[in-house]
């Protein structure tokens, strides 16, 4: 199959990158927006654009037939969905792929079993991923609830089966609180996923977030990329990511890529994905998978060499693997830094427009952003407004650039995270590399006592 066009049904840095990694392939691109993003960098450079709505994501952007019709109008040959939005759902994969259309993603039913909390624990335990102690399904009642919590220990932690960020997601410390948390997590999951279902698992006190990126072609083959440590979080969202991890040994990363790359060639997996793990006292436990490109590939990319978005984009097309296992090699270190329109003190957002804007560079440094002088960030959206990676020979280089890198970043026009990340990159633990997911939220309390 060749892939002349294809409609980038997304925006912002990551409507951007797909643009900028198509036009090296030789392919057409076109941009999907709403009324709000007429004016955004990837609108301005596609071969062509097509409003699809107002400023609504559910208008727009979510907008499933729109987004078919603006493929149809423009004779794409494929679709990519970035990430967020449309691009872990299923039912929207099937639609494309019956309009005859390539999706540039993973098969519709990978989509769906590992978007399902509990139905991707059972697939995981099937293919021999690592599990957190926990209920083998949904959460039927309280006492069931109870018999679990009892054998797994306090504290644990009720899910929702559906969805993320936070959401529907209780920590109960004793037996006694059981009952109100999980109606409180049920409520929770409804009123955001329209999904009451919830699940128990073993409550780890002090872990690390490490994910694997892993590739398949779809027919039985399936390397790994190493992993990402994605610990710094702040109310279950990531704030900076760093590739490799400082702490996983290279034993460890053979051990649980080879894992990983087992199941996915197992699964039949197509495209790219990433395996998220809880890591605590040198046992990997399986959270989920998602079935889809990460805001943090551009790590995994500084390190391996591989271009992800065009890996995606070649085996959408019936390509083989560019590479195999053994030809792959991890290099240096790559750290990532989300920088959001938000005040770096309080988090609330500060959209508005960029009234000065100079990205650093050099050796090493890249920006991912659509950001430009006079360009007016809308509201509406997530407050991500750019991505700074660096690259370094070792850990210390790399921060010791991240940190030159940081000090020439200029954003004027509304608050940014930017101060957030400079003073981050200078504290004892995070340079000793000793920090977890609980680590960030302390240090930022520490930070205000302090002011």
């Amino acid at each position: 199959m060749k892939i002349e066009k294809v409609l980038i049904a997304n925006r912002g840095e990551i409507a951007l990158r797909i643009h900028r990694a198509c036009h090296e392939m030789g392919i057409k691109t076109v941009a999907v927006h709403s009324t709000a993003d007429a004016d955004a960098m990837h609108v301005r450079l596609a071969d062509e654009a097509i409003c699809i709505g107002p400023p609504a994501a559910t208008d727009s952007y979510l907008n499933i037939p729109n987004i078919i019709s603006a493929a149809e109008l423009s004779h794409a040959d494929a679709i990519h969905p970035g990430y967020g939005f449309l691009s872990e759902n299923a039912r929207f994969a099937e639609i494309v792929e019956s309009h005859g259309i390539i999706w540039i993603g993973p098969k519709p039913e990978h989509i769906r079993v590992m978007g399902d909390k509990i139905e991707a624990k059972r697939t995981a335990a099937k293919l021999g991923l690592p599990l957190v102690p926990g209920s083998d399904g949904p959460i039927e009642s309280i006492e069931e609830a109870h018999r679990i919590a009892a054998k797994i220990g306090y504290p644990v932690i009720v899910k929702a089966a559906s969805g993320g960020g936070g959401r529907g997601m209780k920590v109960v410390q004793a037996e006694e609180q059981l009952e109100a948390l999980i109606v409180q997590a049920g409520s929770e999951a409804k009123a955001a996923f329209g999904d009451a279902t919830v699940y128990i698992e073993k409550y780890l006190g002090d872990p690390r977030h490490i994910e694997f990126q892993v590739f398949g072609d779809g027919r039985g083959n399936a390397v790994h990329l190493g992993e990402r440590d994605c610990s710094l979080q702040r109310r279950h969202q990531k704030v900076l990511e760093e590739a490799p991890s400082p702490v996983i040994s290279q034993q460890q990363r053979e051990h649980m890529g080879g894992i990983v790359a087992r199941a996915m060639a197992e699964m039949g997996y197509r495209g790219a994905g990433t395996i998220e793990f809880l890591y605590e006292n040198g046992e990997f436990y399986f959270i989920e998978m998602n079935t889809r490109l990460q805001v943090e590939h551009p790590v995994t990319e500084m390190i391996t060499g591989v271009d992800l978005v065009r890996e995606q984009i070649r085996i959408a097309a019936g390509e083989d693997l560019s590479c195999t296992q053994e030809q792959l090699t991890f290099r240096g270190h790559a750290i990532e830094c989300r920088i959001n329109a938000e005040d770096p003190r309080t988090f609330a957002p500060s959209p508005g427009t960029v009234k000065a804007y100079v990205a650093p560079g050099g050796m090493h440094v890249r920006v991912d952003s659509g950001l430009y002088g006079g360009y007016r960030v809308p509201p509406y959206y997530d407050s991500m407004i750019a991505k700074l990676i660096v690259y370094g020979s070792t850990r210390e280089r790399c921060i010791m650039r991240l940190r030159r890198a940081l000090e020439e970043y200029v954003i004027e026009g509304m608050k940014t995270t930017i101060p957030l990340h400079q003073n981050l990159v200078r504290d004892p633990e995070f340079l000793d590399g000793a920090y977890t997911i609980k680590w960030l939220e302390e240090w930022l309390a520490r930070e205000e006592t302090q002011a």
